[in-house]
């Protein structure tokens, strides 16, 4: 499925990671995994709850080294295994709406001759909450997570 890319309230990574889509899958899909790079360190992922299907739960609670919690929790939009993952927080599981949101992420795999291609995106609802997620420096964190992602991928082979 093709999904096209906003500039003004996308924010996107595209990399080739050198593993099969099925084990990035994985380190998406079983919380024991995700919890090892979802988020980059030194936060600490504290806790993960997934319900596979559309509609089912996606939360995630990090701590930041000087103690704040940051949360999401959200819903699971499209979940085809190996190939593309969606979730939102503009939806509580079950699809039910809320008043506010944040972002939408996008997973897309694809395999490539030597790996996978990885495109991760954050959809935002306008261009000042994308702005807003860029400076506070989405391309440094998700990138970070990506590395994470790729060097725990990699060790699962």
């Amino acid at each position: 499925m093709h999904l096209p890319y906003d500039p003004k309230t996308d924010l996107e990574i595209d990399r080739v990671i050198m593993a099969a889509p099925s084990t990035i899958w994985r380190c998406w899909t079983e919380p024991e995994l995700l919890k090892q790079w979802f988020c980059p360190k030194p936060v600490e992922m504290e806790e993960v709850r997934l319900d596979p299907r559309p509609g089912g739960a996606f939360y995630a609670r990090m701590r930041t080294p000087s103690g704040k919690i940051v949360e999401t929790d959200g819903c699971i939009l499209v979940f085809k295994p190996d190939n593309m993952l969606v979730f939102t927080d503009a939806l509580a599981p079950g699809f039910h709406p809320r008043k506010r949101s944040f972002l939408t992420t996008v997973v897309l795999l694809s395999p490539e001759v030597l790996g996978t291609r990885y495109i991760i995106r954050a959809l935002h609802a306008d261009e000042e909450a994308n702005k807003a997620h860029e400076n506070m420096g989405f391309h440094q964190g998700w990138g970070q997570s990506t590395d994470q992602l790729e060097d725990l991928a990699k060790s699962l082979r």
